[in-house]
């Protein structure tokens, strides 16, 4: 044996001090390769919308249903099983509202007896897949012992039956059952979803990210693959001056700008006083907000138009000066500025011209169209300082970059949001970054190593390369998130002419049908394509259309069909969730999720409705896992420990 080994054993031997300790946890880890996988749920582009977020995460798309069926079959009536799923999925909302239709405590008293039973049942069906060791480690304290004795208990056993009874007749008793009511409703949810992945795009839209972040900062085991609109706030919060434009333009559109300042501190009032001083006039319509919050103050809708319009003027100045600054970016068809001839109100863009429907540019240099005046500079040093001050957004942004990632390979499955650059022919696109060229795989990894610099960085210089690039990912025809030739934002606000508006799209989208191609990818990525799959976000599916998500035969699923109200209309739906469980995998089509009261109080549950069934060949376990392949490796380790231990190699301890 080699000395690095016998140096590696004895630090092993420091856990395991003996062959008992050692043998056990042998025994321990070959079983818990036996047991089932656990649930992964896969959520995109949820982009702020926190109602309807909040339903698939109650509900584990349809995850829970599916385990009250299995436990309780006909036994229970459907509007039985109904109450007992809403109670799961709302246990505070739904407890109030059944509370109050009891007619005395007897009732009430009894209502509890039966509920926490049911869901003992429905906790310990959740639980199958786990060690014990999982599950005590997962009870809440203020009820730990009480649930671990009734998931354990057994009742039918004449000398444990009035054991048993007692623990809860004593809860009811001491007035603790709508607690405990509630943690058991908890504990189902986290058994029946071992982990989230988030594939891209929380932000933006929606008018409620924030709450979003702060559920899944809380979540007990989740992941994300970055979407550009979450790098466009990642770019914001590591100091880009461009992707902090484009995010505030974005949330100006869409009447999230109070939200910004509530939710995350930052001051907007230089900004307001930019517009109202800088655009007096009226604004064209092309700046009007686009409302889908219900909350939304109308009285601010003419101070928004102008502060929409004001930073977005700021937006494609600061653009401008990095894709001059960024020649090797290949992106001079997007300084705009300069094209346009302010006398005649018109613009030229691949030869031909055509008239604007705004020509009130009062803070344009015509001569150095991009340089930013006075007052723009003031607004937009304010506002980065604003952003880098927040405390609350650059806890999430931490959290993004923690637990997030441009793609993800998990248990033999592929995460993106958006696409693998490829030529037309099917090869991947080979782009240029800093000096050296990179496509496939390797183009993520460069892409995600200067997007970690942009934040984390030291050097001033390195970190500028990383904020640039972080603006780069967000609109650039190479970006693996954007996926388009380029970003028509100027064309849509000041030409109404659809010609220009056109973003065609990267190759990817008109090949990932080819077996050949998406087996390509798979193989890039390090999956075995016969069994693979990739799962994508980004680009919505209209089934309006009748598009579908299931591409190439099942390979590569598309589950964005939008999650946000802004897409609804086009699409037709409220998006797709995917379930990996260990039967294999099941694609749920949602329709909009209306109110929590609406939900609670009659019990309609989100509609949803199973587009894809794909069961596996053998039911995959542990071992059939990433977290499985550790497990036996660490069994390797653990039987030369136990070898060296039974050799006299080392000396066993107390």
């Amino acid at each position: 044996m080699k000395n690095a080994d016998v140096k590696y054993l004895k630090v092993l031997a420091g856990e395991y001090p003996n062959i008992p300790a050692t043998a056990k946890e042998i025994v321990n880890l070959r079983a818990t390769l036996s047991l089932p996988k656990g649930t992964e749920h896969f959520i995109t582009d949820v982009h702020g919308e926190y109602g309807q977020f909040r339903d698939v995460m109650s509900n584990g798309s349809g995850a829970i249903q599916r385990k009250i069926n299995e436990e309780f079959g006909n036994s229970l009536s459907i509007p039985e099983k109904r109450t007992l799923s809403m109670l799961i999925y709302y246990p505070e909302v739904k407890m109030k509202q059944i509370k109050g239709r009891m007619a005395d405590d007897e009732e009430l008293t009894d209502w509890y007896r039966v509920t926490i039973l049911r869901l003992i049942r429905v906790c310990q069906n959740a639980s199958s897949k786990y060690t014990r060791e999982k599950i005590h480690n997962s009870l809440p304290k203020d009820f730990d012992v009480v649930i671990e004795e009734l998931m354990t208990g057994r009742p039918e056993v004449v000398n444990q039956e009035d054991y048993y009874n007692e623990i809860i007749s004593a809860v009811i008793d001491t007035g603790r059952a709508p607690e405990l009511i509630v943690d058991f409703c908890y504990l189902i949810r986290r058994f029946t979803v071992d982990h989230l992945h988030v594939v891209g795009d929380i932000f933006d839209r929606g008018s409620y990210p924030h709450l979003i972040m702060d559920d899944l900062m809380a979540h007990h085991s989740v992941d994300i693959q970055w979407g550009n609109h979450d790098i466009l706030w990642m770019g914001a919060a590591a100091g880009s001056e461009a992707c902090m434009c484009n995010m505030l333009r974005n949330s100006a559109r869409y009447g999230n700008l109070s939200i910004v300042e509530d939710a995350y501190g930052i001051n907007m009032v230089p900004l307001m006083r930019l517009a109202m001083e800088c655009y007096k006039g009226q604004v064209s319509k092309s700046f009007d907000i686009h409302i889908s919050d219900d909350e939304y103050d109308t009285s601010f809708i003419e101070v928004d138009a102008k502060m929409h319009k004001a930073i977005s003027i700021i937006q494609f100045k600061l653009e401008g000066q990095l894709i001059m600054e960024h020649p090797e970016w290949d992106m001079d068809d997007r300084l705009l500025l300069d094209k346009i001839d302010y006398e005649k109100g018109t613009i030229t863009i691949d030869g031909e011209t055509y008239p604007l429907n705004d020509t009130y540019f009062p803070t344009i240099d015509p001569e150095h169209p991009y340089e930013l005046t006075e007052g723009e500079r003031d607004v937009v040093t304010r506002l980065k300082n604003s952003f880098q001050q927040s405390e609350r957004l650059q806890k999430h942004i931490r959290f993004l970059y923690s637990k997030g990632s441009l793609y993800k390979v998990y248990n033999g499955n592929l995460l993106y949001h958006g696409c693998v650059p490829l030529n037309e022919d099917g090869s991947f696109r080979e782009v240029e970054i800093y000096g050296g060229k990179y496509s496939g795989k390797a183009l993520y990894d460069v892409l995600e190593h200067y997007a970690r610099t942009g934040y984390y960085a030291l050097d001033p210089v390195e970190k500028k390369k990383g904020e640039d690039i972080l603006w780069f990912i967000w609109q650039n025809k190479n970006s693996p998130v954007f996926g388009k030739e380029k970003m028509a934002t100027f064309e849509r606000y000041f030409i109404d002419d659809k010609k220009p508006h056109e973003e065609p799209k990267n190759a990817y989208y008109r090949l990932y049908e080819n077996e050949e191609i998406v087996d390509r990818i798979l193989v890039e990525f390090g999956l075995d394509p016969k069994e693979g799959h990739i799962i994508n976000g980004h680009v919505p599916v209209i089934v309006k259309k009748g598009e579908s998500p299931i591409k190439c035969g099942g390979k590569l699923l598309v589950i964005d069909g939008g999650f946000s109200k802004a897409y609804q209309p086009k699409t037709g739906i409220a998006g797709y969730t995917l379930i990996y469980n260990s039967y294999g995998l099941i694609l749920a089509q949602h329709e909009p999720f209306l109110s929590l009261e609406e939900t609670v109080l009659s019990e309609t549950c989100m509609h949803s409705h199973i587009v894809m069934d794909q069961n596996a060949v053998k039911r995959k376990t542990v071992a059939d896992t990433d977290a499985g392949k550790a497990i036996r490796d660490k069994i390797d380790e653990l039987e030369e420990l136990l070898s060296a231990y039974r050799s006299g190699l080392l000396v066993e301890c107390d």
